[in-house]
């Protein structure tokens, strides 16, 4: 049976590249495939109209956005590279366009194209600061009100500038600054491989005799099994108890308890008080 969609095959990439070559013209900077995956790279200002001719032209026809995601690479003066994920539902195929750009630069929308990229522009801008001109509505999206910075650039601090806790006295959830807990310390791990020159708690067990069938790390010769050796043990005194006493010092040694200071029953309610009847035909308080 054969499948309702076309199987994906890598041998669509270099037709992707030529196809994409004549479509976009000037557009198109260059364009490689790496990793299986076609990349197509275009100028800035001409980004709206290289992804309307993919989404268009025959043989192209990438007509679903999946994502629009953001690179950081400080070293390069177009420190951000912006990269739209298409999909060709009809060829199975899907495509990468890469956008060079700086935090001052804007990069042309493209909500009139696909109007989802509106939040995804949205997440590239508040992770980023990447801006993106002629989105209707850019704002961040994943972080908090009043947030300093983009926290997926490469010199954004891994703590963070701010931090939130519950404060009890204001009754609310209040920020404040990065207070760290305690310095960072030189830890002493164990390798699995040279092993520690000191005993670790728990080690003394290793020493022990083994459990009969339980694992052990010994070798065959340092094995002290369970029932190789027995505690010596010795025959009771007498034949009633493992023990024998020579003294009674308590009642409680030979047996004889005392008698109990109510000698008779007691109601089960401490509130109903029995009264004696010699018939006993009435109830407990007749």
């Amino acid at each position: 049976m054969r499948a309702s969609a076309p199987r994906w095959a890598t041998d669509l990439n270099s037709a992707t590249i030529e196809a994409a070559h004549a479509a976009l013209g000037g557009a198109l900077t260059h364009a490689t495939e790496l990793v299986g995956e076609v990349q197509l790279h275009v100028y800035r200002d001409n980004l709206v109209a290289a992804l309307t001719a993919l989404r268009d032209t025959p043989g192209l026809e990438y007509q679903q956005i999946m994502e629009i995601a953001g690179v950081d690479y400080p070293d390069r003066a177009e420190r951000f590279d912006v990269v739209y994920n298409l999909l060709s539902v009809t060829r199975n195929h899907r495509v990468q366009v890469h956008v060079a750009t700086d935090e001052d630069h804007a990069i042309p929308s493209v909500t009139g194209i696909w109007p989802v990229a509106g939040w995804l522009e949205r997440e590239v801008y508040d992770l980023y600061g990447v801006l993106f001109e002629g989105n209707p509505d850019l704002r961040r999206i994943l972080t908090d009100y009043g947030f300093r910075g983009h926290p997926l650039r490469k010199d954004f601090p891994m703590t963070g500038y701010t931090e939130l806790r519950y404060s009890e006295e204001e009754k609310r959830v209040v920020y404040e600054p990065v207070q760290l807990a305690q310095d960072f310390r030189t830890f002493d791990f164990l390798s699995p491989w040279e092993g520690a020159e000191y005993v670790l708690p728990g080690d003394e067990k290793g020493s022990l005799p083994q459990a009969k069938g339980a694992q052990t790390p010994l070798s065959a010769d340092a094995i002290v099994k369970a029932d190789a050796a027995q505690t010596p043990t010795t025959e009771p005194k007498a034949s009633s108890e493992p023990y024998e006493k020579s003294t009674a010092e308590s009642s409680g040694d030979t047996g004889a308890g005392k008698p109990h200071p109510h000698g008779t029953p007691e109601p089960k309610d401490p509130d109903v008080v029995p009264t004696p009847n010699a018939d006993k035909s009435g109830g407990q308080n007749q």
